[in-house]
């Protein structure tokens, strides 16, 4: 190839393999779709070779991209680091990050601790991802994640934020409506509501197959479709501890017979580590998830 890599050629790249289509990485730089597939096609040009192989199913990496990404991240690794030194390290925390998370930490914690570190960083800007699965970063997804499992794959930096618990719970109106629960064979006379067997995306949330249960009449892949048909009456479900502060409604039920515990772990790229921008924030919002937890569930 003649001349430099431009950097701005190296953006493009990186945007469409992570989103695997033009659409997509249009959508993430702000770009038309077409003006993404040219500058693709004259980058390919430029190097001689085709950096993508293209099908009604997307953008995938030929051989030779997969080589240029290491090269293209390593760059971006680069300019991000740059971009730091050359604001000085400020004490605030700044720019623009996306935390991933499973949908009950994105719903019941997240929100408090999000606003507090907004509240003491003007200059920062939080969004959060909330997705009944694993996130991607190596889509970049997100830039970090919380996780209820620590990943063994991929160039990963993994820290354990907390550990977290969850009871069986029902409302009061339910339970006095439905036979006693003393045991849990009395539960097979009982509405369960919980995962949708086959979209449990972690070994650690499949509660009820650990409890016996193989029957579940009310079932959602998402953490808040749970809690609200409990909240209803609708059944006795798992909860976390942490959310049910904001739902007076609900008591636990056979307390000492179904007391789980679990994690959440803060996950992001390896390569992140090197900057003091992300390691900060990292830190804050491990410190801030561990108080927020510990003060949901009373142990503050």
């Amino acid at each position: 190839m003649e001349g430099l890599l431009d950097w701005d050629d190296m953006r493009i790249f990186l945007a469409t393999a992570r989103g695997e289509s033009l659409s997509a990485a249009g959508r993430t730089l702000r770009l038309d779709p077409a003006t993404v597939g040219r500058r693709v096609a004259r980058l390919e040009a430029g190097m001689g070779a085709p950096l993508f192989a293209k099908s009604p199913q997307g953008y995938a990496l030929t051989g030779a991209g997969e080589r240029l990404m290491r090269h293209a991240e390593a760059a971006e690794q680069a300019m991000q680091a740059a971009a730091e030194a050359v604001s000085g390290g400020e004490e605030g925390l700044s720019g623009q990050v996306r935390i991933g998370a499973p949908d009950g930490c994105a719903n019941f914690v997240l929100p408090q601790v999000c606003a507090r570190l907004s509240e003491e960083n003007p200059d920062l800007d939080l969004q959060v991802v909330a997705l009944p699965r694993v996130v991607n970063l190596s889509k970049r997804e997100a830039d970090m994640a919380v996780a209820v499992s620590a990943p063994t794959a991929g160039r990963l930096a993994v820290q354990k934020i907390t550990d977290y618990h969850l009871h069986l719970a029902a409302t009061r109106d339910y339970l006095a409506a439905r036979p006693p629960v003393t045991s849990l064979s009395d539960l097979r006379d009982h509405r369960i509501t919980g995962y949708i067997p086959d979209m449990v995306f972690d070994r650690e949330l499949d509660y009820l197959a650990d409890l016996g249960i193989e029957r579940v009449h009310l079932a959602s892949n998402s953490v808040a479709v749970q809690f609200q048909w409990l909240r209803q009456g609708a059944g006795l479900g798992i909860v976390h501890d942490f959310a049910l502060s904001s739902a007076p409604d609900l008591v636990r039920v056979l307390p000492e017979a179904v007391s789980l515990t679990r994690a959440f772990y803060l996950v992001r790229h390896a390569d992140d580590r090197r900057l003091t921008r992300m390691t900060r924030l990292a830190q804050a919002l491990a410190d801030e998830i561990r108080r927020e937890v510990a003060r949901l569930e009373g142990r503050n």
